[in-house]
This record gives structure tokens, sequence and C-alpha cells, in this order.
């Protein structure tokens, strides 16, 4: 695989993605024995302009267990750099001579694009803007499904919750668009549906979907469903019933015995505690499988630079 800099879900073909998700169950294998010393020359840079502890902590264990070492920051805003006016793209370029690989969330759209244009090291989107992208979280995502559902051809996935400015969601409808019969289900209050930039290229891919306002008809005979988080504040009728899109003891009931329930965390009432405990509830072995993938991408770009 061909991997100078990880911006975007489009990039990969569905074979980069097979010889990344062999690579990470190696990987997997590998944090099993307490890693490997093999890029302990290696330094990584996380550079947060935005908080997020799950995502920085799986980009810096997965750094630790490769051997190599770690800068980080999660208030890369407070520089005195960026208060008093400066670039991203000067940013980019010190923290590049400072490191092997720089991992980048940002509040813009477009910031991961930019920074790699610059960048005289490999940079990785770690999410960016409202409704931006966040690839590497797609791609656990995806690694996810591919181990519990043992395919990803045929498949049927519900996205549920607020999928307008939901990175994870559309990053993953990219991905689910490239492989054969997919259908896809977009539940969410209307104004907090899909964009139809995600529609479009859908449609210019020959991809299944529907919308909907209910999840009511559709749990029940897809094998995947991903919850992800609404936040009522954004929602013009705060008077909207939110909770037929949660998932409790009522919802599995009617689910298919092999389906798996999915959700980026981390949550609050949309799904109930009680859940936890069925095994169709794959959300923590999803959160762990994105070492095992970040992994497999550092030494993807460590090995090839």
């Amino acid at each position: 695989m061909k991997l100078t800099h990880v911006i975007e879900s489009q990039q990969f073909t569905v074979p980069s993605l097979m010889e990344l998700f062999d690579r990470a169950q190696l990987m997997e294998k590998i944090a099993a024995r307490g890693g490997t010393r093999d890029y302990e020359n290696k330094i990584m840079a996380t550079l947060f302009y935005k908080s997020s502890t799950r995502t920085r902590f799986s980009f810096e264990a997965a750094m630790y267990r490769l051997g190599g070492k770690v800068l980080a920051t999660e208030h890369a805003n407070e520089f005195s750099s960026e208060i008093d006016g400066g670039q991203l793209e000067d940013t980019i370029r010190i923290i590049a001579n400072c490191s092997d690989v720089i991992v980048l969330r940002h509040t813009d759209e477009g910031a991961a694009k930019r920074a790699s244009l610059v960048s005289t090291v490999p940079v990785i989107n770690a999410g960016e803007g409202a409704g931006g992208q966040h690839p590497t979280q797609a791609l656990l995502d995806l690694y996810t499904i591919y181990r519990e559902c043992k395919a990803l051809n045929g498949l049927s996935v519900a996205l549920m919750g607020e999928l307008d400015n939901g990175r994870t969601a559309r990053s993953l409808a990219y991905l689910l668009s490239k492989f054969d019969r997919v259908k896809l289900y977009f539940i969410a209050p209307s104004e907090i549906q899909i964009k139809p930039d995600i529609l479009a290229y859908l449609d210019s891919h020959r991809v299944q979907y529907e919308l909907a306002e209910s999840p009511e008809h559709i749990l029940s005979h897809v094998d995947v469903v991903y919850r992800t988080h609404i936040d009522r504040e954004r929602l013009q009728r705060r008077d909207i019933d939110l909770t037929p899109y949660n998932i409790n003891a009522g919802v599995l009931s009617t689910m298919k015995s092999n389906a798996i329930i999915m959700h980026p965390l981390p949550r609050s009432v949309e799904i109930d505690p009680a859940v936890d405990n069925d095994p169709r509830a794959v959300y923590f072995r999803q959160s762990r499988n994105g070492l095992f993938v970040r992994m497999a991408l550092l030494t993807i770009l460590f090995d090839q630079g």
C-alpha cells in the first residue's frame, strides 16, 4: 500500500483496506505480547486543537506499543504563535522538524489537507470540523464490522443519530460504499439528517440507501446498527421525542441474533448500559480495535518512509 498521508476515507481502495486489516490482525498479536521495539527511533506528535481523550490515548498507546516516542498536546489552540495570529501551516512545518508523523485534530474542516501540503512527514487526520472527516475512526469501525460479521459485501447497515455533522458516520459511509450490495439506512430527525454531499457520492457509486426519521421496521432486519449521539440543543423542535432512537432491551428483542451494535463513544442515554452484556454489543471491542488499526497505519507509514 502506498500511503503518504491519512486525510480522508475516500483515499482507500478495497485492496488497501484488506492489507491494512491483515496488518491490524498482526498488530493485535504484537500488542498481546506487550508490543515491539521495532520503531524505537520514531517520534509521533499528537497536535490536538480540540480535545479527544479516546482518540489521543489510542494513538499514543499505539505508538508506545510500537516502541516509539510521543510529543503530545491537547491544547494546541493555546500555543502562543496561534494566539498571535500564526498560521497552521507554520506550526506544521515546525512540528515536522521534530517528529516522524503528525496526528492532527482540528476545529476547521480541511485543516488536515492544508497540513499535508506543507508537511515533510506524514499527517494523519484525527478528526476535523463539524461535518468533516475522521478517517481512522471509520477504519477501525470498518475493521470491527469485518471481524464481527466475517464479511463486508452484502451488508445492511443502519446509521442512526446526529448524521449531518457526524464525522464518524459520514466517514464510515464513504468506506462502506466501496463494497458490493451494501445498503445503508440513515435514521435521524429531518433537521440533522445526512447531508446531500454524502447522498450524491453514494448515488455516483450506485449504493442503495434509504432515509428515515424513525427506526421502526428497520433495526429488526439490518446486520449493523451504528448509533451516534444526538445533541438536543441543535434541534429546533425541542419537544421531539428522542427515545425511539435509543437502544434498550426492547430493541434488542427485535434485532437479528447475529446483528451487531456499534457506537463511536462517548455515549449518553442512547444505549442503555443493560445492553452492554449482550454479545451483539461490540462498541468496547470496537474501541479496542482502534489500537490495532492505528498501530497498523503507523507501521505502514513508517515502513515506506
